[in-house]
C-alpha cells in the first residue's frame, strides 16, 4: 500500500497514512483517462451557436422575376443560399454535446487520475483544513506554508464555506469536496491536496 506523510496546515508533519491501494495503487489507463477527459469536455460546451436556414431568413417571399424570358437563371426566392444574404446550408445548429461513458469507466478513469497524482508525488495529504471565517491572506498562508507555487486542486470531505470563499480568489487554486472529485479537476492541476477526512470518503465511495 501507498503511504504518504500527513502535514498539518501550517506544513509540520504529523504522521502517515496508509492509501488503498485499489484506488490510489492501480497502474493508470491512459486510454481511459483520455476517453473520459474528452467526454467532460464535451459536456462543457455551451453549443448555442447557430445560423440560419433558406426558411429562416427574412424576405425572399416573391419569386424575383418571372420564370422565362429574361435570360436570366430561373429564382425562386432572393434568400436561396446562392444568394448574398441567404440562407446557410448545412451550417452549425445549436445541440448538446454531452454524452455518458460506462459507469465502469468513469470509474476506472478516476482511480487512474488519483493513482498518478500518488505515482508522480504531486499529492498532499492533510491532517486538516479550517478557517474561522473566510480569508484570503489565510489561505495563501496555508500556500506558502505547504510550498504549493503551482495550480493545486484543495479537496474536503464536506463543504467548508470558509475554505471555498478563502480560496475564490486566488488565481490557480479550486476547492471541491470528495463528492465532487473528478477527472478533469485532477488533471488539470499539478497538485492535489487533500484531507484525511476526505481520504477516508473517497476510500468508502470508490473502495
Amino acid at each position: 500500500m501507498p503511504k504518504v506523510s500527513v502535514l498539518s496546515q501550517t506544513g509540520s508533519s504529523v504522521g502517515e497514512i496508509e492509501l488503498n491501494e485499489s484506488i490510489f495503487g492501480i497502474v493508470p489507463n491512459e486510454a481511459v483517462l483520455f476517453e473520459a477527459l474528452v467526454q467532460q469536455r464535451a459536456s462543457l460546451r455551451q453549443g448555442n451557436h447557430k445560423v440560419k436556414t433558406r426558411a429562416e431568413v427574412a424576405g425572399g417571399g416573391r419569386k424575383p422575376w418571372r420564370q422565362k424570358g429574361t435570360g436570366r437563371a430561373r429564382q425562386g426566392s432572393i434568400r436561396s443560399p446562392q444568394w448574398r444574404g441567404g440562407g446557410i446550408v448545412f451550417g452549425p445548429s445549436q445541440r448538446s454535446y454531452s454524452y455518458k461513458l460506462p459507469k465502469k469507466v468513469r470509474r476506472l478513469a478516476l482511480l487512474s487520475a488519483l493513482s498518478t497524482k500518488v505515482r508522480d508525488e504531486e499529492i498532499i495529504v492533510l491532517d486538516g483544513l479550517t478557517f474561522d471565517a473566510p480569508k484570503t491572506k489565510e489561505f495563501t498562508k496555508v500556500l506558502k506554508d505547504l510550498s504549493i507555487e503551482k495550480k493545486a486542486l484543495f479537496v474536503t470531505a464536506d463543504l467548508d464555506e470558509a475554505v471555498a470563499l478563502s480560496a475564490r480568489n486566488i488565481p490557480g487554486i479550486s476547492v471541491v469536496t470528495a463528492n465532487g472529485i473528478n477527472v478533469l479537476d485532477l488533471i488539470g492541476h499539478d497538485q492535489l491536496v487533500i484531507t484525511k477526512d476526505a481520504v477516508q470518503k473517497i476510500e468508502e465511495v470508490l473502495g
